[in-house]
């Protein structure tokens, strides 16, 4: 997994903090560690999805359309990852005499497709208002 699905945890959370206001890529990015292409980027999957809205002008930015508790985890990373759990190159070539070296890729496939069920079914149950719950309760 990339820094994808963290990265968009990270601006919905964000936001669901400062309901009130609008946050600009810059102050976004600043917050999160990255740049601000990174953050338009992961803010146009969450715009597409309808949980986040911008504002143009002075004082515009992002701003949260939809309460924190309606998004589940799992569907933000299903907007935000490509390619998930599985590893972009795997080992192995099926073109092999080997069994082993020809058969890895599928074994492999099958395991990271129930790895990555599992991780959903768990982040099924976890909201954005979940995580910033767990944050402000841990700072006071």
């Amino acid at each position: 997994m990339n820094s994808e699905f963290p990265t968009a945890v990270h601006l919905l959370v964000y936001l669901a903090n400062s309901l009130s206001k609008t946050a600009n890529s810059e102050e976004l990015a600043e917050n999160v560690g990255t740049n601000p292409a990174r953050v338009r980027k992961a803010m146009g999957c969450l715009r597409e999805k309808g949980w986040v809205g911008t504002r143009e002008g002075v004082g515009g930015g992002y701003f949260l359309k939809v309460e924190p508790a309606v998004i589940r985890l799992a569907d933000v990373y299903r907007a935000a990852c490509c390619g998930g759990l599985r590893p972009k190159k795997g080992t192995g070539s099926s073109d092999s005499d080997c069994k082993i070296a020809s058969g890895i890729s599928d074994a492999m496939d099958h395991y990271f497709d129930e790895a990555e069920r599992r991780y959903l079914d768990y982040f099924d149950g976890v909201t954005v208002q979940d995580v910033l719950n767990r944050i402000v309760s841990e700072n006071e």
